[in-house]
C-alpha cells in the first residue's frame, strides 16, 4: 500500500470541499474516480443524499483504478455509506461493515483508513449508547493516526476521546486530560481547533462555569459548520440551551434549542432531531408549557426507542417522568422511571431514576415502596459521593416520614438534620432555603420553637441570598446571551472574511486554471503547421472559453491592401468568405487592422449599426483584435455574441492570449507552406538533375559498345568492298578469301557483342527510368534490380575513379516500389562519391544484403571514405542539411531517402555509427511494402 497516495482529511473546510467539487469535471478519468470517493466522504454530513450519489458514481470507476487505489477508495466508500446510515438511523450491520474495513486496512498497513474506521465505529457506539465502547474505538484510532504520522487526525480523535470520557466519569477524565488541549488553537487547522474548542466548552459546562462554556460554545458553532461537523454543531447549540436553563433563563434556552432543531431538520437526521426535541421539551416544561413539552418529548422518545441502551433514551424518559409529575400523573411517572431504572446503563441516570421513582411512589401513596426506593438511592448517592443527590434524597425521605398516617410530631427531623449537615459540605449548594424551611417547620412541629425561629431566620437569609443569586444568574444570562450573540456575530463576520478570501482564492485558482488551459491550447495551436488544423483547433477552443456564437479570421491579402476572410463560423455553420478593403469606413475589422489595436464594441440592439451584416446574427457584443508578429500585421480575429456586455476584462484577457497563439500558429503555417513550395521546387530540380546524370551516364556507357560496333561495321564494309573488287577482276586468291572470312567472323562477333551490351544498358536504363517515373508497386528480384541501378551509374563511378561491389544473394523477391528503392541506392552512391570521397580517387563502395527471420531484408551500403563526424551524424537526415552547400549539395538526398524508406517502403534508413572506417548506412525493408491508401481505396472499390 503506497502511503504517499493522497488521502482525504477526517474533516475539511467548506472551501476545500467546494474546490474539489468544482475541479472534478477537469480531472482525468482515473483521478476523477478517486476524488469522487473523497468528495463523497466529505459530504457525508454536509449533504448525506449527495454523498450516497457520489459514492455510487465512484463505485462505477473503481475497476479502472490501480489495485491499491481501488481498494483504498472502496474502503472510503464503505465507511461513507455506514456513517450516512448512522446519521439517518439506518445503521443496520454498520459495525460489522466498518470492522471489516478496519481489519482489511490494518492487514494492508493502511493506517489512515484504519483510523477512519475507528472513528466511524466510535460514532456507531455512541449512537447506540455505548460510551465506553466509543472511547475504546477512539483510543485505538489515535494509535493508528499516530502510526500514519497524521497529527491532525490524531488530535481530533484524542479530543473526542477526552470529551466522551467525561460522560463516563468526569473526575477521572479531568484527572487524565485536564487542560491538555488548552494551547492556542489559532495555530491549528480549523477542524483541529474546532475539536479542541468543543472539548474546552464541555469541560467548562461540567465544571459549572457558564460564562466560559457559553463563550466557547458560541464561538465554536461556525467553525464546526465550516469544517463539516454538522452534528456536533447541532449538539453545541442544544448545550447552549441547557446552560441557559441552568441559569433559569428558559427563554434564551428556547432560542438555542430551536436553532439546533432547525439545523437538524434541515439535514433530516432522526437522532439529531430527537436530541433537539428532547431538550426543547424540557425547556418548555420549565416554562410551564406542559402540553407542548409533552409533544416534543413524546416525538423524541419514539425516535430514540431504536437505541434503548443509549444515554439520550434514558434522558428523555427522565424528562417525561418529570413532566408526568408536573402534570400530576404519578402512575405515568412511576412507569417511566421504572423503565428508566431497568435500563441501568448510566450510573448517574440510574440514581436519577431511583429518585424520580421514589417521588412517583410518594404521590401514589405507596409510602413503604417510596421509602425503600429513596433509601436505595441514598445509599448509591453516598457511595458515589453525589452530595446534592444525598441532600435531595434526605429531603424526600423526610417528606415520606411526614406523610405516614399518625406520624409523630417532628417526623422526618433526623433526615432533615442530616441533610443540613451534608449541605454545609457542598460549596454553592442552591436549595439551602428550601432545606432550612423544611427543617424550621419540623422543629416547630416537634415543639422546638427556639430552634425553629433561629432556622426560619436562616431560611429567610438564604432565600434572600437565593433571590440575589437568581438575579445575578438572570443578569449573567442576559450578559451571556449578549455575549453569545456577539460571539455569533463575530463568527459570522469571520465567516464573511473567510468567504471573501475563499472567493479570492477561487478566483485565483480559476485564473490559474484558465492560464494552464490557455497554455495547453497554445501548445496545440502552435504544434500545427497547416492552417486547416489551426482553424479546427480555434473553432474547438474559442467557444469553450468565450461566449462566441460567431467568430471569424481575416488575413492580409498578398497586396497588403485588404483583408480576406479565410475562416469563420456562426452558430457552428461556416461563414461565406469575403474581402474587405483596409480603408472601408464602416468595417470594424478594417479599423482594427488600420489602428493595430483591440476593439471592444457594444452594438445597437436594433441592428442599425452600420457594421451589422444583413442576414447574419444580431450582434450586441464584439471583440476585434489584430494578429501581430512583432510589428508585422497578419490579419484580424473577431468574436461576437448576441448578449450585451458579454466580454469583461477576464474574457478580453483570454481573447488576447488566444490571439497571440493564433498569430504564431498562422505565421508558422504560412512559413511552412512557403517552405513546402520551396522544397517541392528543389525536389523537382533534384529529380531532374538525377535524371540528367542518368542519361549522361547511359550515353557515356553506350558510346563504347556502339563506337566499337560502328568501327567494326565500317571495317567489315571496307574489307567486303575490297574482296568484291578482287573477285570481279578475277584477282582474288584463295588465301585472301580465307583471311576475309576469318576477319568477317571476328568483326561480326565484336559487333554482336557491342550491340548486346548496348541493348542490355538500354534495357536497364528503360526499366529504371520507368520505375522512377511511375513509382508503382511490382514484384522484383533484389539482386537484378541492384545490378540494373549499378549499371546505370557505372559510367559516373568509373569516371571518378571509384568502384562498386555488389554482394546480393539471388532469389530475394520483394513486393515493393522499385523506383523509389532505386532512388535510395542512387542517393547513397552519389552521397559517398560527393561527401565521402571528395576529390580523392580509388574509393571503394560495397552493397550487401541478407534475409532476416521476420520477413525483412537488410541492405548495408558501406564506403571507405572520410566518414561522418558525431556532430553531423545527428542531423544528416534533416532536410537541407549539407556540408557542401553551394558546392553541388542540396541537403535533400539523405532526407528524401529516409522519408521514402519509412513512409513508402515501410522500413528504415539508419547510420551505423559503429563502422570502423568510412560510412555505413543500413536499409531495413519488409519483403512486402505496406499498402498505400490509394491501393486500399482501389481494392475497396473493386469489392463493392
Amino acid at each position: 500500500m503506497n502511503e504517499h497516495d493522497e488521502t482525504p482529511a477526517l474533516y475539511a473546510l467548506n472551501g476545500t470541499v467546494e474546490a474539489l467539487a468544482a475541479a472534478l469535471p477537469t480531472l482525468p478519468a482515473l483521478e476523477q474516480t478517486r476524488q469522487l470517493a473523497n468528495l463523497a466522504w466529505h459530504q457525508r454530513e454536509r449533504n448525506s443524499a449527495w454523498a450516497l450519489t457520489l459514492a455510487d458514481q465512484a463505485e462505477l470507476g473503481l475497476q479502472h483504478l490501480p489495485a491499491h487505489q481501488a481498494l483504498r477508495s472502496a474502503w472510503r466508500l464503505q465507511l461513507t455509506r455506514v456513517d450516512v446510515r448512522r446519521l439517518r438511523n439506518e445503521a443496520a450491520q454498520g459495525e460489522a461493515l466498518a470492522s471489516a474495513v478496519l481489519n482489511a486496512a490494518e492487514a494492508a498497513g493502511d493506517w489512515i483508513s484504519a483510523a477512519d474506521s475507528c472513528w466511524v465505529l466510535s460514532q456507531l457506539a455512541t449512537a447506540a449508547g455505548n460510551t465506553p465502547g466509543c472511547c475504546t474505538w477512539l483510543a485505538r484510532g489515535v494509535g493508528y493516526a499516530a502510526r500514519a504520522g497524521d497529527s491532525s487526525r490524531e488530535q481530533i480523535l484524542q479530543c473526542s476521546q477526552a470529551r466522551f470520557a467525561g460522560f463516563i466519569d468526569s473526575d477521572a477524565a479531568e484527572q487524565q486530560w485536564g487542560d491538555a488541549f488548552s494551547q492556542d488553537s489559532a495555530a491549528q487547522p480549523v477542524p483541529v481547533a474546532a475539536a479542541m474548542q468543543l472539548y474546552t466548552a464541555l469541560r467548562a459546562m461540567r465544571a459549572s462555569k457558564p460564562s466560559e462554556s457559553v463563550q466557547a460554545f458560541s464561538s465554536v458553532i461556525e467553525p464546526l459548520l465550516q469544517a463539516g461537523y454538522i452534528r456536533e454543531a447541532i449538539i453545541a447549540q442544544v448545550n447552549l440551551g441547557s446552560i441557559f436553563n441552568d441559569l433559569n433563563d428558559p427563554q434564551a434556552a428556547l432560542v438555542w434549542m430551536e436553532r439546533g432543531l432547525d439545523l437538524a431538520q434541515t439535514h433530516g437526521w432522526p437522532s439529531s432531531i430527537a436530541s433537539c426535541q428532547m431538550q426543547l421539551g424540557e425547556t418548555l416544561r420549565l416554562l410551564g408549557r406542559l402540553d407542548l413539552a409533552e409533544q416534543q418529548l413524546t416525538a423524541a422518545k419514539d425516535c430514540l426507542a431504536a437505541w434503548p441502551e443509549s444515554r439520550n433514551f434514558a434522558v428523555v424518559l427522565n424528562y417525561l417522568g418529570k413532566l408526568a409529575l408536573a402534570k400530576q400523573q404519578p402512575e405515568e411517572a412511576r412507569r417511566l422511571f421504572t423503565e428508566m431504572q431497568v435500563l441501568g446503563t448510566h450510573v448517574d441516570l440510574r440514581l436519577t431514576a431511583q429518585r424520580g421513582l421514589a417521588h412517583a411512589l410518594l404521590d401514589l401513596g405507596d409510602l413503604a415502596q417510596a421509602e425503600q426506593c429513596a433509601q436505595d438511592a441514598l445509599n448509591n448517592a453516598v457511595a458515589r459521593g453525589a452530595g446534592e443527590s444525598e441532600v435531595e434524597l434526605l429531603l424526600l425521605l423526610a417528606r415520606i416520614a411526614q406523610s405516614r398516617p399518625g406520624a409523630p410530631e417532628g417526623a422526618g427531623l433526623p433526615q432533615l438534620e442530616l441533610a443540613r449537615e451534608r449541605a454545609k459540605t457542598i460549596v454553592g449548594y442552591k436549595n439551602t432555603s428550601e432545606l432550612l424551611n423544611a427543617l424550621a417547620k419540623a422543629y416547630a412541629a416537634a415543639g422546638r420553637y427556639s430552634e425553629a425561629f433561629e432556622t426560619s431566620q436562616l431560611a429567610a437569609n438564604s432565600r434572600a441570598q437565593s433571590l440575589s443569586r437568581e438575579s445575578a444568574n438572570r443578569l449573567e444570562s442576559i450578559q451571556l446571551r449578549n455575549l453569545s450573540e456577539s460571539a455569533r456575530a463575530q463568527a459570522a463576520h469571520l465567516q464573511q472574511l473567510a468567504e471573501a478570501e475563499r472567493q479570492k482564492a477561487a478566483l485565483m485558482q480559476s485564473n490559474n486554471a484558465t492560464l494552464e488551459k490557455l497554455g495547453v491550447i497554445g501548445q496545440q495551436l502552435t504544434q500545427h503547421l497547416d492552417m486547416a488544423s489551426v482553424f479546427a483547433a480555434l473553432s474547438q477552443h474559442i467557444p469553450a472559453l468565450l461566449d462566441a456564437r460567431a467568430f471569424e479570421i481575416y488575413l492580409l491579402d498578398e497586396e497588403g491592401q485588404g483583408l480576406q476572410s479565410v475562416f469563420g463560423l456562426e452558430d457552428g455553420k461556416p461563414i461565406p468568405t469575403s474581402h474587405i478593403a483596409l480603408d472601408a469606413p464602416s468595417s470594424n475589422a478594417a479599423r482594427c487592422a488600420r489602428e493595430r489595436a483591440e476593439l471592444s464594441m457594444q452594438l445597437a440592439a436594433d441592428g442599425s449599426d452600420p457594421s451589422q451584416v444583413p442576414g447574419t446574427m444580431r450582434t450586441l457584443s464584439a471583440l476585434f483584435a489584430p494578429l501581430l508578429i512583432g510589428e508585422r500585421l497578419l490579419g484580424v480575429v473577431t468574436v461576437q455574441s448576441p448578449q450585451a456586455e458579454a466580454y469583461g476584462e477576464h474574457e478580453r484577457m483570454v481573447f488576447r492570449t488566444l490571439n497571440a497563439y493564433a498569430a504564431i500558429a498562422l505565421d508558422n503555417a504560412r512559413a511552412y507552406r512557403h517552405l513546402q513550395l520551396a522544397q517541392s521546387q528543389l525536389l523537382a530540380r533534384e529529380k531532374l538533375a538525377a535524371l540528367g546524370a542518368l542519361v549522361a551516364g547511359i550515353a557515356h556507357e553506350l558510346n563504347t559498345p556502339l563506337g566499337n560496333s560502328l568501327l567494326m561495321a565500317s571495317t567489315l564494309e571496307q574489307r567486303t568492298v575490297e574482296v568484291e573488287r578482287a573477285a570481279t577482276s578475277k584477282a582474288l586468291r584463295r588465301s585472301e578469301l580465307e583471311s576475309y572470312f576469318s576477319e568477317a567472323k571476328a568483326m561480326t562477333r565484336l559487333i554482336t557483342l557491342g550491340l548486346e551490351n548496348a541493348a542490355r544498358l538500354i534495357g536497364s536504363f528503360k526499366q529504371v527510368a520507368v520505375d522512377r517515373t511511375a513509382e508503382q508497386r511490382r514484384p522484383f528480384d533484389l539482386a537484378l534490380l541492384c545490378e540494373q541501378v549499378a549499371a546505370t551509374l557505372q559510367a559516373s563511378i568509373r569516371k571518378r575513379g571509384h568502384s562498386l561491389t555488389l554482394d546480393i544473394p539471388p532469389d530475394i523477391l520483394l513486393d515493393s516500389f522499385p523506383g523509389p528503392f532505386g532512388q535510395i541506392l542512387s542517393n547513397l552512391i552519389e552521397n559517398s562519391m560527393v561527401h565521402g570521397f571528395g576529390e580523392r580517387r580509388d574509393g571503394e563502395m560495397r552493397l550487401s544484403a541478407r534475409l532476416l527471420k521476420s520477413e525483412q531484408v537488410e541492405l548495408r551500403f558501406q564506403d571507405n571514405g572520410l566518414g561522418i563526424s558525431a556532430a553531423h551524424a545527428a542531423r544528416i537526415f534533416e532536410p537541407f542539411f549539407t556540408t557542401k552547400f553551394g558546392q553541388g549539395g542540396s541537403g535533400l538526398g539523405l532526407s528524401v531517402s529516409h522519408n521514402i524508406a519509412s513512409n513508402l517502403l515501410g522500413g528504415s534508413l539508419t547510420l551505423d555509427s559503429s563502422a570502423a572506417a568510412g560510412s555505413c548506412f543500413v536499409l531495413s525493408l519488409p519483403l512486402r511494402a505496406p499498402r498505400l491508401a490509394e491501393e486500399q481505396a482501389q481494392e475497396a472499390g473493386g469489392q463493392s
